[in-house]
C-alpha cells in the first residue's frame, strides 16, 4: 500500500545539522528529511494511494424504496469501480502528535450497473430494467495521522488517526425510466459516499499494517564483506519537528557476525546547516568515529596487509638492482627475487578537516628474499604516510580517492648492516605511487554503502566538510521499489 513509500524516505536516511531537530540519542550516523523531501514522500504517496485504489470494485448495494404510483421497487447497484482520482491539493505536517498527511478536494470518477424490479398490484406483471451509470464524487477529503518509535533499534508504526469524508457526488444514468434518476440519487447517493469512504479508509488500514510488518524486516547491520559489518540500527526515537523528521543510526563498523558493543568514541554534533544555499531533500552525515571503527575492525582482524612480488618496474625486485644502493643485500643474496611484505602497523589516524578527511598511515615494509623457494625477512622499513582523503557520493555510496602528500622511512630492524635511507627512499617512492597508494584507491572505489532503500537513489549531491562531520546534502530519485524486503526477509535476519 501506499504509506510504504513514506517510510522509504524515513528509514535509515540521516543527517545531523543545526537549524533542525535532532534525535534525542544521537547515532555516529544521523540525519534529517527536510520539509522538501517530506513534500516529496507525500507526493509519491499520493500518487501510490491513487494506484492501489484505482480498478478497486465496491460491494453491491441493494435496496428497496417505495415509488409513489408504481409500487415497491428492488434497485441494485454492481460492478461499482473506482476508474480515477485527481488530487487538487495535498499537506503533510510533522510535529510532536505524529506525521499527519491530509488530502482535499479530490475529486473520483467512478462506474456502475444498475438493475431494478417493480411489482404492486398497479402492474401485476413484475417490470424491470438495467443500464450502467457514472458517478463524479466532487469533493472528497482524506487524511490519516501516523507516528513512529524506536522498537529494539527498527521502527514500529501507529496509525493514530484516519478517514475519509465524501462532501457531494453527482449521478448520471444511462437507460432506465426517467422516474429512477431521482430514485437512485435521494436513496443511493448515501450508500455510494459511504462504500467509497469505507473502501479508502480500509486501504490506509491495511496499507499502514503492511507497512508496519515491512518495518519489522529492516536490517540492523548491513554486510560489507566476509569480514565486516555497519550496524544501522535506529538510536532514539525519530524526533520530528515542524518542517523535519530525525532520525539517527548506530554507525559503528563490527566484526561480522559478532555482537555490537559500544566504543569509547568522543562525539560532537555541533555542524554547520549551510550548504551554499542549496535547498534538498534529505541531509546525511557520517562522523569520522564511522571510519575509525572501520579502520580498528580490519586492523584488528589483520586485513590490513599486502605482498607485492611485482611491479611495473620488475627489477626493482631484485637484488641485483640494490647492488649499488645496499651492496651487503647484493653480496648476500645475488641475483635473488625479492618482496615486499606491506603491513598496516597500527590503525590508522582518520580526521575530518575543512576541505577533505586527513589520513596518517603508519606502514611496515618488510623486504624479503626469496630463495630456493624459501622466503627470507632481511630488513623492515616504516613509512609514516600523510594523505588527503577527497570524498564523493556515486550511485548509493560514499567513496573517496587518496592523494599522498608526503612521506617520511626509517629503518625499523636489518639483518644486512645499516641501510642509506636517502638511496633507499626513490624505491619507497616508486612502490608508494605505483603500488600502495592505487591499491587503497581501489578499495575505497567500493565505497561505503549509504543507507537508503533500494528503489531510490541519491540525485545531485553536494559534499560539505564540517569538522568531525561529512555532510551529504542530496535530492533523491525514485526508480521503483519491486518487493526488495520481502524477497530479502532470509537475508535480513541471518
Amino acid at each position: 500500500m501506499a504509506p510504504f513509500i513514506l517510510y522509504v524516505l524515513l528509514s535509515h536516511l540521516s543527517i545531523q545539522t543545526s537549524g533542525y531537530v535532532q534525535p534525542n540519542e544521537e547515532g555516529l550516523i544521523s540525519g534529517i528529511i527536510t520539509d522538501k523531501g517530506l513534500d516529496y514522500a507525500k507526493d509519491l504517496l499520493i500518487e501510490e494511494g491513487i494506484a492501489s485504489v484505482i480498478q478497486l470494485q465496491l460491494p453491491e448495494i441493494e435496496n428497496s424504496i417505495q415509488v409513489p404510483l408504481v409500487g415497491n421497487a428492488n434497485v441494485i447497484l454492481s460492478n461499482i469501480t473506482i476508474k480515477g482520482i485527481k488530487v487538487n491539493s495535498s499537506t503533510v505536517e510533522t510535529g510532536e502528535s505524529g506525521i499527519v498527511i491530509s488530502v482535499s478536494g479530490a475529486t473520483a470518477n467512478l462506474s456502475m450497473r444498475w438493475r431494478y424490479s417493480v411489482s404492486s398490484w398497479l402492474i401485476p406483471i413484475g417490470v424491470s430494467d438495467s443500464g450502467t451509470a457514472t458517478v463524479k464524487v466532487k469533493d472528497m477529503q482524506v487524511g490519516l495521522t501516523v507516528n513512529l518509535t524506536n522498537n529494539e533499534g527498527t521502527l514500529k508504526l501507529f496509525l493514530l488517526d484516519y478517514g475519509c469524508y465524501v462532501r457531494d457526488l453527482s449521478i448520471k444514468l444511462e437507460g432506465g425510466a426517467s422516474w429512477l434518476y431521482q430514485v437512485i440519487v435521494d436513496a443511493f447517493e448515501g450508500n455510494i459516499a459511504s462504500s467509497v469512504e469505507n473502501a479508502i479508509t480500509e486501504k490506509i488500514r491495511e496499507g499502514i499494517e503492511k507497512l508496519d510488518n515491512l518495518l519489522q524486516y529492516l536490517p540492523k547491520q548491513i554486510s560489507l564483506d566476509k569480514t565486516a559489518t555497519l550496524n544501522v540500527s535506529f538510536m532514539g526515537n525519530p524526533v520530528l519537528s515542524n518542517s523535519s523528521i530525525g532520525i539517527s543510526v548506530n554507525g559503528l563498523f563490527t566484526e561480522r557476525n559478532e555482537v555490537s558493543v559500544p566504543q569509547i568514541y568522543q562525539k560532537e554534533f555541533e555542524i554547520s546547516s549551510a550548504c551554499g544555499g542549496l535547498l534538498k531533500m534529505i541531509k546525511v552525515s557520517i562522523h569520522e568515529n564511522v571510519f575509525k571503527s572501520a579502520s580498528l575492525v580490519y586492523f584488528n582482524l589483520g586485513r590490513m596487509q599486502l605482498v607485492i612480488d611485482e611491479l611495473p618496474e620488475k627489477a626493482i625486485l631484485n637484488t641485483a638492482e640494490w647492488r649499488f644502493i645496499v651492496p651487503q643485500l647484493y653480496k648476500t643474496y645475488p641475483n635473488d627475487d625479492m618482496q615486499l611484505n606491506i603491513t598496516v602497523s597500527s590503525p590508522p589516524v582518520i580526521q575530518v578537516t575543512n576541505q577533505d578527511i586527513g589520513a596518517t598511515i603508519f606502514v611496515d615494509i618488510t623486504i624479503d628474499v626469496l630463495e630456493d623457494g624459501e622466503v627470507t625477512p632481511v630488513a623492515c622499513i616504516s613509512v609514516d604516510i600523510s594523505a588527503s582523503c577527497a570524498v564523493e557520493i556515486v550511485g548509493n555510496r560514499i567513496v573517496g580517492r587518496l592523494k599522498l602528500q608526503k612521506f617520511s622511512v626509517y629503518l625499523k630492524w636489518s639483518k644486512i648492516g645499516k641501510l642509506h635511507m636517502k638511496l633507499i627512499q626513490p624505491l619507497m617512492t616508486t612502490t608508494l605511487k605505483t603500488v600502495i597508494i592505487p591499491y587503497l584507491n581501489f578499495q575505497l572505489k567500493r565505497g561505503l554503502p549509504l543507507p537508503i532503500i533500494d528503489g531510490f537513489a541519491f540525485q545531485k549531491a553536494n559534499i560539505l566538510y564540517a569538522p568531525p562531520w561529512i555532510a551529504a546534502f542530496s535530492d533523491v530519485s525514485y526508480l521503483g521499489l519491486g518487493e526488495y524486503y520481502l524477497n530479502h526477509q532470509e537475508a535480513q535476519l541471518l
